[in-house]
C-alpha cells in the first residue's frame, strides 16, 4: 500500500519539521520507506486536502492521518515490523514523555534557534515563522537569541532526566531505540538542521546517544542536509 509524507521543506531541500522527523524515524523503525512530499509552512493550500493546517499528514492507502503521536499510533496498530511502543502500558507512557519534550524541552529550546531557522527558508516562510514565534513570545527573535549561551545551561540541566537514563541502558527505551527515542531525537534533529549552535556538550552522554541515533536506519537521519 501506498504511504505519503508530507512535511516541511526549505532552501536546498532541507526537511526541517521536528515532528516529522518523529515520523520519519517511525516509518523507518518499521520499515517503511514512504513518497515525501515537502510543502512550505507558508503554503496552507498544498495541505488542504487534510482538513487542518499542520504537518506531518501521512497518506497510507485511503487513509490521511496528522499529527505525529497519532500517525505513531496508526502505524503501530496497521503495519507490522518492530514494535514502536511495546505494549498498551509503553504506548501510554510515550504518550507522558512527548508532553514533557513539546510541553518542557521544546519550549526552552525554540528561543535559543528560531532565529537561524529564517536561514534556512524563502522570505515569505521566514516572515510568517517570524510572525508565529514573535506573537507567541513577545520578543523579537534577535532579542530571543540574545542570551543563548546562558539559556543553554538551564535546557542542558532539563535533560538530566534523560541523561540519568541512558547510565544504565544505550537508548531511552532501553536495549533498543523506541519511539520515545524519537520523539526526544527529533529536538536536535531539528536544531542541527536549522543552526550551528551546539546544545550539548562534547562529552555529554547525550552526544553519545544522539551519535547512535544518527547511525539508525542506514544514518538516515546523518544523512540531511545540516548546519551541525
Amino acid at each position: 500500500m501506498a504511504l505519503t509524507l508530507y512535511e516541511l521543506g526549505g532552501l536546498d531541500d532541507r526537511r526541517y519539521s521536528l515532528f516529522s522527523w518523529r515520523t520519519r524515524m517511525a516509518l523507518a523503525h518499521k520499515g517503511l520507506t514512504p513518497d515525501y512530499k515537502p510543502v512550505r509552512v507558508s503554503d496552507k493550500a498544498a495541505i488542504a486536502f487534510s482538513k487542518q493546517d499542520k504537518v506531518p499528514i501521512l497518506i497510507d492507502g485511503e487513509t490521511v492521518i496528522h499529527d505525529s503521536f497519532r500517525i505513531a499510533q496508526h502505524l503501530e496498530k496497521n503495519h507490522g515490523g518492530a514494535s514502536l511502543f511495546g505494549g498498551e502500558i509503553g504506548q501510554a507512557l510515550a504518550r507522558f514523555f512527548n508532553s514533557w519534550v513539546d510541553r518542557t524541552l521544546l519550549a526552552r529550546l525554540a528561543p535559543m534557534v528560531w532565529l537561524d531557522l529564517q536561514g534556512i527558508v524563502d522570505e515569505a516562510d521566514a516572515r510568517h515563522l517570524r510572525g508565529v514565534m514573535e506573537k507567541a513570545f513577545g520578543k523579537t527573535l534577535e532579542e530571543l537569541a540574545a542570551n543563548r549561551d546562558k539559556d543553554v545551561v538551564a535546557f542542558r540541566r532539563l535533560l538530566d532526566p534523560a541523561r540519568a537514563s541512558l547510565r544504565s541502558q544505550p537508548f531511552i527505551s532501553g536495549a533498543q531505540p523506541a519511539y520515545a527515542d524519537y520523539i526526544l531525537f527529533s529536538l536536535f534533529q531539528w536544531a542541527r538542521i536549522v543552526s550551528p549552535f551546539a546544545l550539548l556538550e562534547p562529552d555529554d552522554a547525550l552526544a553519545a546517544w544522539r551519535e547512535r541515533m544518527l547511525d539508525l536506519h542506514a544514518g538516515l537521519a546523518r544523512s540531511v542536509s545540516a548546519r551541525a
